[in-house]
Formats: structure tokens, C-alpha cells, sequence
């Protein structure tokens, strides 16, 4: 499978693409700039089966309308934040003056356990990695040595939990308990900033220095 990740948005959340060699493809937190993201689609002539939210930020969901009615294709979320697509309160867009209020659709389907999942003939693990927000999961894709992380953790630090839902010592245990058990080289591929790995954010992230459960 092949993947890529574009910064969309004005905070420059990563919308993710993840296809196999049907070019069939996951679209992971489309979160804004829809029409760039149906560019970039058509460019590399894939054809997305589903939509991926690893939790439903604004930043996160901002384009997931565009693209579900656009191909015609389901949207997956936790079911913790179940209301937050529709809900701009929640999904934080009515707290940003600069940002338009997003009160989209819901979601098609509720992701409500951890482990495997099969999406046409994509199989990956579902990680529960909460702490940014109650519903944040990680997409583990083993075959392609990837893990897309969402806002749980980035290249030298940790998502932000002050927004409402957040708990920093949850996120840690996320953290440590599900993505640091993961293959060291297995490829972050994080919501916002650019990729790491497993290993480089064990020995050098400062937000992991010294923690312990």
C-alpha cells in the first residue's frame, strides 16, 4: 500500500490517503480544503471507499461532507464524540472566531471497540489512544509499518488537552500503553507536523521524559 499526508487548513491539520494497488483508498481526517483534497484524488486516480476520523476536531472534519457527497462513501468516528460532526461547540469550530461554524452530517457508522477492522480490502487496528480529546483513536495499518496518530502524538511532543474533553495523564497513558507497544519503526504519521517513528519519539520526545503509569 502507498500513503500521503497534505496540511490543509489554517492550522495545517494532515489529511491523510492510504490506497493499495486496486487504487482504492481510506481518506483519513479531511479536514479542510476539500477541493484540493478532490484534486489530489483525481491526480493520482484513486477511488476512495470510506472516510477515517481519528477524533472530530474542526480542523479534522472540515471538508467530510464534500468528500462523502462527492463519492458517495461512509464516515467513521468513535462513539464518544458521536454528535460532535454536527455539534460546533463541540467539535471546537464555534470557539475560534476565525473559523467558519461546522455542523455537519453524522456519521455513518460508530467505532466502539478496539482491535481489528475491515474496510473493503483494507484490514488495520483500531487503537484507542483518548486523552486529546474522549473519542481520539490511531489507525495501525501493521502491512504498511504506519500508524496514523491523529492529535495524540507528534514529532517532539503531545497533543493539546485543554480544549473540553481533554485529560493530559489519559493522553499519556494513551500514549504509552498503545502507540509506544507498537513496532519502533513503525512509521507516526501525525495530525498536524511532519512524520516520525515509534523509536525516535521513545528516546527523544520530552513529553514522554520520565513518565510512568
Amino acid at each position: 500500500m502507498e500513503w500521503k499526508q497534505m496540511p490543509v487548513g489554517p492550522v495545517q491539520a494532515n489529511a491523510g490517503l492510504l490506497w493499495n494497488d486496486k487504487n482504492e483508498a481510506l481518506l483519513i481526517d479531511p479536514g479542510a480544503e476539500g477541493g484540493r483534497i478532490k484534486r489530489k484524488i483525481e491526480k493520482l486516480e484513486l477511488k476512495p471507499i470510506a472516510i477515517l476520523l481519528t477524533h472530530a476536531h474542526f480542523d479534522h472534519i472540515g471538508a467530510v461532507d464534500l468528500m462523502r457527497e462527492t463519492y458517495q462513501i461512509p464516515v467513521y468516528v468513535h462513539q464518544y464524540e458521536e454528535k460532535w460532526l454536527s455539534d460546533a461547540s463541540l467539535n471546537g469550530s464555534k470557539l475560534f472566531p476565525a473559523v467558519e461554524n461546522i455542523e455537519g452530517k453524522p456519521a455513518d457508522h460508530l467505532i466502539d471497540h478496539e482491535g481489528e477492522m475491515t474496510i473493503g480490502s483494507f484490514t488495520f487496528q483500531v487503537l484507542q489512544t483518548p486523552g486529546h480529546s474522549p473519542g481520539s483513536v490511531s489507525f495501525y495499518f501493521k502491512e504498511s509499518n504506519i500508524v496514523f496518530s491523529g492529535d495524540a502524538l507528534f514529532a517532539g511532543s503531545i497533543g493539546r488537552t485543554d480544549l473540553p474533553g481533554g485529560n493530559q495523564k489519559q493522553l499519556l497513558e494513551s500514549i504509552h500503553t498503545r502507540l509506544l507497544e507498537l513496532p519502533e519503526q513503525t512509521i507516526v504519521a501525525s495530525g498536524h507536523g511532519p512524520v516520525t517513528t515509534i523509536e525516535q519519539e521513545m528516546v527523544g520526545n520530552p513529553f514522554l521524559n520520565g513518565f510512568s503509569l
